[in-house]
């Protein structure tokens, strides 16, 4: 279900608008934001189906950057596929995270000009350990994006993602259920990915800055 005739009628979530003004409160308030059905279910299951549709396509993730990039499986065993917009689905995807970046510089006057983001393919007894997804030396990375795409998730499928704050306290359990979408400061929260034990899909993605002098919300709270 990825041609523009399918999807023109797809409703993003069922208030867009109140969705981008309940992450923004929260980030300033607290540095994260969970919404559980964010992504209305028929867009969910249409970003489910092309990124299972598209495993063959996938590579597997590495770890660091740039000289310094490698696989390295003891850190992380995800495969991942860049989301690029050419399919009507990934556009339509692309279209609500711009409307959250208008929305979180237009409040939190955050400077974002910049957005990555990609598919997430777990196979079981796939993880991804403690990490921040602000690189070091490199804090152009302000705010990251977390979309779940599975549906008739169960607790025994496991697979969720634990954040954690600054003195390495959990801070929240999110089970990674279809439409449910976490965002948080990426250099403020470290998190990590539990061993899954069933196929699991997810869309991870990230706002950043090309000035690195760009405000941070942790130091505006």
């Amino acid at each position: 279900m990825n041609s523009a005739l399918d999807l023109a009628n797809f409703e993003l979530c069922t208030n867009t608008q109140q969705q981008y003004a309940t992450i923004t409160e929260q980030l300033y308030s607290q540095g994260y934001c969970v919404i559980e059905q964010a992504l209305a279910a028929d867009f969910a299951m249409a970003l489910h189906g092309q990124a299972k549709a598209s495993t063959s396509h996938y590579k597997k993730a590495e770890v660091g950057r740039g000289d310094n990039k490698h696989y390295n499986p003891a850190i992380r065993s995800d495969e991942i596929l860049w989301i690029t917009g050419q399919t009507a689905v990934e556009a339509k995807w692309l279209s609500w995270a711009d409307g959250l970046r208008t929305q979180l510089n237009r409040r939190l006057f955050l400077n974002l000009s910049n957005f990555e983001s990609h598919f997430s393919h777990y196979p079981v007894g796939a993880f991804y350990r403690k990490h921040r997804d602000a690189f070091q030396g490199n804090n152009s990375r302000l705010v990251s994006v977390v979309a779940y795409l599975n549906p008739n998730w169960r607790e025994q499928d496991a697979g969720e993602m634990l954040i954690y704050d600054e003195q390495q306290q959990q801070t929240i359990n999110v089970q990674p259920q279809l439409g449910t979408v976490a965002v948080f400061l990426s250099n403020d929260f470290p998190h990590e990915v539990l061993a899954t034990q069933h196929d699991r899909y997810s869309i991870a993605s990230w706002f950043s800055a090309n000035d690195p002098s760009s405000p941070v919300i942790s130091r505006l709270r």
